[in-house]
């Protein structure tokens, strides 16, 4: 088996430390991807923490793969070497099931394969972005256009397609009036993405810390949510709101912001069960949902409009040496607002 250098954990709040980890060898329909840049996600960190009970260890996280091919099997037609190259949040799925069929493998009826802290088909524990290679089958290796630089598009492969998923599900355009519950590392793409499908955008934000940010980045509007007048000021205001933080909130509250058949879509992962009163959702008959990635064809289809409207994410480059701090300032809110991993440190 090929041997490529890692960064792994050996347990939950472990550090970082240098490793090797084993690759598969290629077969007839695989790519190999020389790694560049991966993204830290924030669930990245609750696998590493072992916040969900269920990490196996050794660890190597990373989701949000952006590369090169440099090796591909008899049977891809897709890629060649040399293409630039992307990985998401899947390696793996049944292939049979409509949804498979569709391209929807998110919703794979077996359950698809995580790129990392998963165990795939073949019994094996999957191990992620944070190293210098990864092998994966061609169905789940995305293209990544020559208009978007590898270390903005890799968090695209999570974040971007977390947020594009729900606002193309719920019509997002011309007309609609849109919401984004905080301006973060999801939040800062989902402004830059509902501006270009042509919406009109408001961000919801603690503060106004990131107002500049917000409106140059598309919002047309940005408003403390501290502010309790917001919420008779903007009273049924709002088609569609996406809440990306993932926090308990007042839903009652919150709900009362959307119009006549508006839904709340929930991106982030609170730590307890929502309570509502359900006569907040009969009153204008609003609509309570959640979303969480998409399939391989809307991925797809993200980072080409990504490219087609000069969208990405803005990061800060950090090497291996660095993943720790990383976490602890993600933690802190302490990034504008992406870490991404330079693999070639590794």
């Amino acid at each position: 088996m090929p041997t490529v250098r890692a960064r792994a954990t050996a347990g939950p709040h472990q550090p970082f430390e240098p490793a090797t980890i084993d690759r598969r060898e290629p077969g007839p329909r695989d790519v190999v991807i020389d790694i560049a840049y991966a993204g830290i996600c924030h669930s990245d960190i609750h696998h590493a923490h072992n916040d969900y009970g269920k990490t196996r260890f050794p660890l190597v996280p990373g989701h949000e793969i952006a590369g090169t091919v440099a090796g591909v099997g008899a049977d891809v037609t897709a890629f060649a070497v040399g293409d630039r190259a992307g990985v998401g949040c899947m390696i793996e799925s049944c292939g049979r099931c409509d949804h498979c069929r569709a391209g929807r493998q998110q919703f794979c009826v077996e359950g698809y394969t995580p790129t990392a802290a998963g165990v795939d088909r073949a019994g094996r524990i999957t191990q992620g972005g944070y190293s210098r290679s990864i092998v994966v089958d061609e169905t789940f290796v995305l293209r990544i256009p020559d208009a978007l630089p590898l270390r903005n598009a890799a968090p695209l492969l999570c974040a971007g397609i977390t947020l594009y998923s729900p606002l193309r599900h719920w019509q997002a355009g011309p007309g609609k009036r849109i919401a984004l519950l905080g301006f973060g590392g999801l939040g800062h793409i989902g402004v830059q993405l509902s501006s270009a499908l042509g919406a009109h955008t408001t961000v919801l934000d603690l503060s106004l810390d990131k107002r500049d940010d917000g409106l140059r980045l598309g919002a047309d509007d940005y408003v403390a949510t501290t502010n309790d007048s917001l919420f008779t000021d903007l009273a049924s205001s709002f088609d569609l709101i996406l809440c990306t933080v993932p926090v308990n909130l007042d839903l009652d509250r919150y709900l009362g912001l959307l119009a006549a058949n508006g839904t709340w879509v929930n991106i982030g992962v609170p730590e307890k069960p929502f309570t509502i009163s359900p006569f907040t959702l009969l009153r204008n008959r609003r609509s309570m949902a959640a979303s969480l990635i998409g399939g391989v064809t809307e991925t797809q289809e993200m980072l080409d409009f990504c490219a087609e409207h000069g969208i990405g994410a803005e990061v800060e480059v950090i090497d291996g040496d660095r993943i720790d701090e990383a976490y602890e300032r993600v933690l802190r809110g302490d990034v504008r607002y992406r870490f991404v991993l330079d693999a070639t440190t590794l």
